[in-house]
């Protein structure tokens, strides 16, 4: 009986589950997000905004000496008094207000309750969440996945430029077109996502960077930038 060809969604499914498994094998578990409360989470969703980790982290702790890291304790302290905490963390000036535009609307819809604010469908939750001020894709995706544990993807500008150089996107893809590839080809999984997106940050800090390091990529086999590369040469 002659075997059926696989189709195109197949396919894509296919080398995503690949390229998840290679790089599991090469760094193991990353077990990402650093926090200790879903609230942490949020605050460093908005924090991570235009910096690097290590900053969040420095603003994260100032908020914790001042033992003001819960919606409460954050909503009553003075805006220009919560800028200089979260100094560390850059835009400080630009985060505080997000961060009380985000707390105005937690209290406003959820009676400033997470648990409340999760128990809601996701989907609906993530337009909500898309409409206050400060809060873009990346940021609200990440609130519902690491704080929420909804299964939404996380797209960041190493996924992009990644998957664009593994030919599973064009260099155009804007977020939802990237986020899609994943959302469509993947079960719905948390966990699996979590995974997949601090693998995806490892790989590029790593390998593939702004000029990529090829030698010893766990994705070289299946890499076409690196198969372009060898032909070039």
């Amino acid at each position: 009986m002659p075997r059926l060809a696989r189709s195109a969604d197949d396919v894509t499914r296919a080398a995503l589950l690949d390229i998840f498994n290679r790089l599991l094998y090469h760094y193991g578990p990353r077990q990402w997000w650093p926090a200790e409360t879903p609230f942490e989470v949020c605050v460093g969703a908005i924090l991570t905004q235009n910096t690097n980790w290590g900053n969040v982290e420095k603003a994260i702790s100032a908020l914790k000496q001042a033992d003001v890291l819960t919606p409460e304790g954050m909503r009553a302290v003075d805006p220009d008094l919560l800028a200089n905490m979260i100094r560390p963390s850059g835009y400080f000036n630009v985060k505080s207000r997000r961060l009380k535009d985000f707390l105005a609307w937690l209290f406003a819809g959820h009676n400033g309750s997470l648990e409340r604010m999760f128990a809601n469908d996701w989907r609906v939750l993530r337009g909500e969440l898309l409409a206050v001020r400060g809060i873009g894709p990346e940021t609200c995706d990440s609130i519902l996945l690491y704080a929420g544990g909804k299964p939404t993807f996380v797209v960041d500008t190493y996924t992009r430029r990644l998957f664009h150089r593994l030919g599973l996107l064009s260099e155009r893809a804007d977020y939802d077109k990237t986020r899609s590839l994943f959302m469509a080809n993947l079960p719905e999984d948390v966990a699996l996502y979590n995974e997949y997106h601090a693998l995806i940050v490892e790989q590029c800090k790593q390998f593939c960077r702004t000029k990529p390091s090829c030698a010893d990529c766990p994705l070289a086999g299946c890499c076409l930038h690196h198969a372009d590369s060898i032909q070039r040469h």
